[in-house]
């Protein structure tokens, strides 16, 4: 293992959407639900996703939508799980920069950067699953993965920090609703918000300074 890839053990990231087995009817009213869900998207926007909406389109009892997904963040983020699956298969075995193989650093800015064109393509459904209710950003199984991930990095590269901590404090402003306030009402453009990132991401993971020798 080269000392880039060096660190506390990996554990299993929880995936987005990580369900048991499905029966095939289940699997079937699932895409079902799913179909209408971004049927009513693409019309409508974000506006018009309601549970209500999405069992009409379905031909289904709102009560069907509500035990498959639980709420409306339940249903944003189960129409977000194929991006999901793909961005964490991206960083735990694509090629580096966001996969392994590349130092712990080079990776952290590679996962900012693709997290920044997920946001630019779906922060208005990933604004629906992370505010739906006070913590559903937090409570989610994507949230877990990519904090987990950071967390790893950060410790490798700079063992000792305080790395639970610092990866909360560097997915803070990935958050959906932030990242839509930053494009609509100051007029930032993705990469000036790279830009930021890449900033953020340096002084995070930049060694503590040593003590002050300085005489008087």
């Amino acid at each position: 293992m080269s000392n880039h890839e060096s660190g506390p053990p990996r554990r299993p990231l929880p995936m987005a959407d990580d369900t048991r087995p499905e029966r095939a009817d289940a699997a079937r009213n699932r895409r079902a639900l799913l179909a209408a869900a971004d049927a009513i998207l693409a019309e409508h926007g974000t506006e018009g996703l309601t549970m209500e909406a999405v069992g009409a389109r379905a031909g289904v009892g709102i009560g069907t939508v509500y035990r498959r997904f639980g709420d409306l963040g339940g249903l944003a983020h189960a129409m977000l799980d194929a991006q999901e699956r793909a961005l964490q298969a991206g960083f735990l075995s694509g090629p580096p920069p966001l996969g392994p193989g590349a130092p712990p650093v080079e990776r952290i800015h590679a996962f900012a950067a693709a997290f920044v064109d997920r946001l630019e393509a779906q922060a208005e459904l990933l604004a629906v699953a992370e505010t739906d209710t006070v913590e559903a950003r937090y409570r989610s199984g994507a949230y877990g993965a990519h904090h987990a991930h950071l967390s790893a990095l950060i410790a490798a590269a700079r063992p000792g920090a305080d790395a639970g901590y610092l990866a909360d404090a560097l997915l803070s402003p990935l958050e959906a609703a932030l990242y839509l306030h930053q494009r609509r009402d100051r007029a930032m453009d993705p990469e000036r918000i790279r830009a930021g990132l890449r900033d953020v991401v340096d002084r995070i993971t930049a060694p503590a300074p040593g003590p002050d020798r300085t005489t008087h």
